[in-house]
């Protein structure tokens, strides 16, 4: 670690109860959303306190509870600027690769709140009726023809993909990728990536990488703005798995390691409960 403590965990909301010199005292005593707040600082959001500069925290709405605002943070940070960093997707087509991802089922859902038409995958056949929480305009299942079914959908293919694994689907995304298009993605396997070059300089597309620490401060917070609203409009739902009292922090990260779908959550409170 690149310091002898550290208090895990970026994201939260809580109430302000303390603001600093030259801060909003506006802010002071209003319900907030807390994002980033461990990224390259030691203290993080696993605590009954936590400092963090003004410019990551936005307000949050009475309609939207402590538990919701805590859950979008990276996650929903890194699917809004991996939809909307190049420009608005309205009257486009969205490819979203693994819809039934965390940060890919945020992607989905604000891309569909913009305006754009949503083509989702999944790994199988199989998976196909787990989408019907994510409101994708198509599924198509990654082990029947993919190319052709997506090119059925959108004949002169995706306008922007949101890509959760580069490496496995590049050939896909190169194949299916409209003239002029861009690839975001956020994760690969290794520390390298091999790519199709030749359809993808004759399509002339962009590929963004993303890194959600490292997103411009004004990039995270216009996205953590918008993701409130969204849950506020009813746009933009997140599935929570569970909420844990602090305590319980060991067993929060063994499930997390599980990979069950859903968020899992930390709170003061002394509940332990199952959400669905």
């Amino acid at each position: 670690m690149p310091v002898p403590l550290v208090i895990p965990h970026s994201d939260g909301a809580g109430t302000m109860d303390q603001v600093g010199a030259g801060a909003d005292p506006a802010l002071l005593g209003s319900r907030v959303a807390v994002y980033g707040a461990q990224s390259y600082r030691a203290f993080g959001t696993a605590a009954e306190y936590v400092v963090t500069p003004e410019h990551l925290v936005v307000p949050v709405p009475d309609t939207v509870s402590d538990d919701v605002a805590a859950a979008p943070g990276i996650p929903g940070i890194t699917a809004h600027r991996a939809v909307f960093a190049d420009g608005p997707v309205e009257g486009l087509t969205v490819l979203v690769q693994g819809v039934l991802g965390g940060v890919s089922g945020i992607a989905a859902q604000l891309a569909s709140w913009q305006g754009a038409t949503v083509i989702g995958t999944v790994r199988r056949s199989t998976d196909l009726d787990r989408v019907e929480l994510t409101p994708v305009d198509h599924v198509v299942a990654l082990d029947s023809d993919p190319v052709a079914a997506i090119r059925r959908i959108a004949p002169g293919g995706a306008d922007r993909i949101i890509e959760v694994a580069l490496d496995a689907n590049a050939d896909l995304d190169a194949a299916v990728i409209a003239d002029d298009g861009v690839t975001a993605t956020y994760f690969a396997h290794g520390d390298r990536v091999s790519l199709p070059f030749p359809p993808l300089l004759f399509a002339d597309v962009v590929i963004r990488f993303l890194g959600s620490d490292d997103l411009p401060l004004k990039a995270k917070r216009t996205a953590m703005v918008d993701l409130v609203a969204a849950v506020d409009e009813g746009a933009l739902t997140i599935p929570l798995r569970e909420v844990l009292p602090l305590h319980r922090i060991a067993r929060a990260h063994d499930d997390v390691d599980a990979g069950h779908r859903g968020r899992v959550l930390l709170s003061l409170e002394e509940r332990d409960r199952a959400t669905r």
